[in-house]
């Protein structure tokens, strides 16, 4: 059974570059973003066209940004840098700014590259490195103050509360929906794959955010007139793996390509490119503070310090995810050069090891040389996986 609504999203994709391009000739202007916490309601209630860019899987362009930045910097980071001085990206070709946050800090300095090398508009958010304390909130609030003073000098107006309400409004509606379709993936006999539901996520990125939310709610009606209310409940034989680690962007199917190539089922993920941006955030108010306190609350990215186990939020929101989309076990990929990730790999596999689910690191990057090491790794993990579901169900 097909789903109509797949077919319309991805036509969609393929028409926005010339979109964008119209748009910027009746005099719209277009806010490219990277990173992980730029709050795109703002860029959207200025009446500024937002788009995340950055993409992966591509050895060339890993090679060009590498003769600009340290090659001691992960693929992605050199990638976004290649794509940039190549400068043949459609998203990147039509931004008229460029917005990107301090999380990580591999990709801020990838912004300074950027705007040193190729001259490009680029605004800063700042970022505290304790989101916990009230000193890293008043601090994130003043840089969303001086982020937005930038941006309006860009559109040309002033922030309007009742526009950025109806943008905080728009955007809640897009994470429900989005949460809502993981479980839909998740169910037994889906129509719908995760890697379906993962290209979703990615048209996100680049499409007009009305026309978006729209074509969720049509993908969701299809979805509910062939399977109802999602339930995730029988598990029917499949070896259920969780993806989780260093970001996935739009391009980097390796490790995905191989998990399904082996007979596992992935059902969910714990990505900054996938669920995470729609887990946890919570917008009370209409306002420079709202904004700031919905996103200081929300699932933290590995890059910032927690060191306390036991209230660590990102491993918190990874076993809800486990639990709710009924996982047997995380890969958990990590990219070289990664570190955020890389050292958190092994904290976050003895936290798992208690709760019983096994967690398998990778560690890769876009090359090809490591496909048949990965890829007898991942058959054995979804192996295992599947005798010890055998043997629970003997028992």
């Amino acid at each position: 059974m097909t789903l109509e609504t797949l077919e319309k999203i991805n036509n969609a994709v393929k028409e926005r570059p010339q979109e964008l391009a119209d748009a910027r000739r009746k005099g719209r202007k277009v806010v490219g973003w990277f990173n992980y916490n730029i709050p795109e309601e703002i860029i959207h209630a200025l009446g500024l066209i937002p788009v995340r860019l950055g993409t992966g899987g591509n050895d060339r362009l890993v090679e060009i940004g590498a003769r600009y930045i340290s090659t001691k910097n992960c693929v992605f980071t050199r990638e976004l840098v290649g794509l940039f001085a190549e400068n043949q990206d459609p998203y990147i070709k039509n931004s008229d700014i460029v917005a990107a946050d301090a999380t990580c800090l591999q990709t801020y300095r990838a912004a300074e590259v950027i705007k040193h090398y190729f001259k490009i508009n680029i605004v800063i958010l700042g970022v505290p490195r304790n989101f916990s304390l009230p000193e890293g909130q008043e601090y994130f609030e003043k840089e969303l103050e001086f982020f937005t003073k930038k941006l309006e000098a860009v559109a040309g107006k002033k922030l309007d509360t009742n526009k950025l309400a109806g943008s905080i409004k728009l955007y809640n509606d897009i994470r429900k929906s989005i949460k809502e379709l993981y479980k839909y993936q998740a169910i037994s006999k889906s129509t719908i794959k995760w890697r379906e539901v993962f290209d979703v996520v990615h048209a996100g990125f680049y499409l007009d955010r009305e026309k978006y939310l729209s074509l969720l709610h049509e993908l969701l009606g299809e979805l509910r007139e062939q399977h109802g209310e999602p339930v995730i409940g029988n598990l029917n034989g499949d070896a259920r793996i969780l993806v989780s680690g260093s970001i996935i962007p739009p391009g980097d199917t390796k490790l995905i390509n191989i998990i399904e190539q082996v007979g596992g089922r992935i059902v969910s993920d714990e990505l900054w490119s996938g669920l995470n941006p729609s887990m946890n955030i919570e917008i009370r108010e209409a306002s420079i503070k709202g904004i700031a306190d919905g996103y200081i609350n929300r699932v933290p990215h590995a890059a910032l310090p927690y060191l306390d186990l036991e209230t660590d939020g990102r491993l918190k929101n990874l076993k809800r995810i486990i639990n709710d989309h009924k996982a047997q076990g995380v890969i958990f990929h990590t990219l070289r050069f990664c570190d955020p990730f890389t050292f958190k790999a092994s904290e976050t596999k003895d936290v798992l090891k208690k709760e019983g689910i096994p967690l398998l690191e990778i560690h890769t990057e876009y090359a090809g040389s490591d496909l048949e090491a990965i890829r007898t790794r991942a058959e054995a993990f979804v192996e295992m996986i599947k005798n010890k579901e055998i043997q629970e169900v003997e028992q």
